[in-house]
């Protein structure tokens, strides 16, 4: 109890513990997401495909998202408030985009035939709502929740490019999940959607340090500047190798068809990373620490002992579904 006693140790294991929520989710529901906007490319029996590849996790995918909201609501309350008063609208906008994905999803599985293609569209409109409401989230954020139109549109654009990112890891996951023809659009898919998730990395990483004199400094004064080098680095190495995989036909079929996605995985990994060292110690942009915005060492310790129970459930229970669903994705039937 001892080790727990330093008022700055708890607020450390939350952020971090909300930090790999927020990541989990980004991944996991990002890539359910990214299957759900890429319906709108698909014919009614590649969709029942797309369906049943994304079946059996996405509503548990979204349950990382739950329990990372939830870290930030118990133990940064102040940070809870002023964020969700910023972002009040975006986040009305994406509680919207799930609850049509939740709706659509199982009642296509009730509809008449000639009703199935509206609550399609339904899952599309929600997928996207959610995609493009999340990447305002983020734009919000790095720009310090700035109301000017250069930052609103700045915004817009990251929320486009976050769209298409989850396209890209969606497209990712049905590579892997599909075969034939489902497996060969995949493909193309995702070769047009890497190049704006790369566009947006790019913005989002020039932007950051140009809003912040203080994450200028984290990154480009020495010796710091030689010790993140390799972050950048293997970045563009990514991004290169998932281009030249993605243009070998060698990624369709069995044995390769995993690499694209768990590229895109490692990618999204290091942006996070980025985004986590430059705003690290604040929550809030420039404006409240995370210990300024913890809740009392006590609160914590009592929470932590709880999310220490909920959290091995969680990924015990998103490994055996993932083990017990493996392999490619078969036509969709309802019993």
């Amino acid at each position: 109890m001892e080790f727990f006693s330093n008022s700055e140790i708890l607020p450390i294991i939350f952020t971090f513990l909300m930090g790999l929520a927020i990541f989990v989710y980004v991944i996991l529901d990002g890539y359910d997401l990214g299957v759900g906007i890429a319906m709108k490319y698909a014919t009614p029996q590649e969709r029942d495909i797309m369906m049943a590849s994304i079946g059996p996790f996405w509503d548990a995918n979204e349950t990382w998202l739950v329990f990372g909201v939830g870290i930030l609501l118990v133990a940064f309350p102040m940070a809870h408030g002023a964020i969700l008063t910023a972002l009040y609208l975006p986040a009305i906008i994406m509680s919207i985009g799930i609850a049509l994905r939740g709706v659509s999803f199982d009642f296509r599985a009730k509809a008449q035939a000639n009703h199935k293609n509206r609550w399609d569209n339904c899952f599309i409109i929600g997928s996207t709502l959610t995609s493009l409401a999340q990447g305002y989230m983020l734009g919000s954020y790095i720009t310090g929740f700035q109301n000017d139109i250069r930052y609103l549109l700045f915004n817009l654009l990251v929320a486009v490019c976050l769209a298409a990112g989850y396209l890209f890891i969606g497209s990712s996951w049905l590579i892997m999940k599909t075969s034939d023809k489902l497996q060969k659009k995949a493909v193309s898919w995702a070769r047009f959607s890497v190049w704006f998730t790369v566009a947006g990395m790019s913005m989002v990483s020039i932007a950051t340090p140009l809003l912040s004199e203080r994450i200028f400094n984290k990154w480009f004064s020495l010796p710091n500047f030689l010790l993140l080098m390799p972050i950048p680095m293997f970045t563009g190495v990514i991004i290169i190798c998932i281009i030249i995989i993605l243009n070998k036909l060698s990624v369709r079929g069995e044995r390769f068809s995993w690499i694209p996605f768990a590229s895109g995985a490692v990618l999204f990994f290091l942006g996070f990373i980025g985004l986590a060292y430059s705003f690290y110690p604040y929550i809030v942009p420039e404006k409240m620490t995370i210990f300024e915005a913890a809740s009392a060492s006590e609160s914590l310790l009592i929470i932590l002992i709880g999310a220490l129970i909920v959290l091995p459930l969680i990924i015990g229970y998103t490994v055996f579904s993932y083990k017990v669903f493996s392999g490619k994705a078969d036509k969709l039937e309802y019993y």
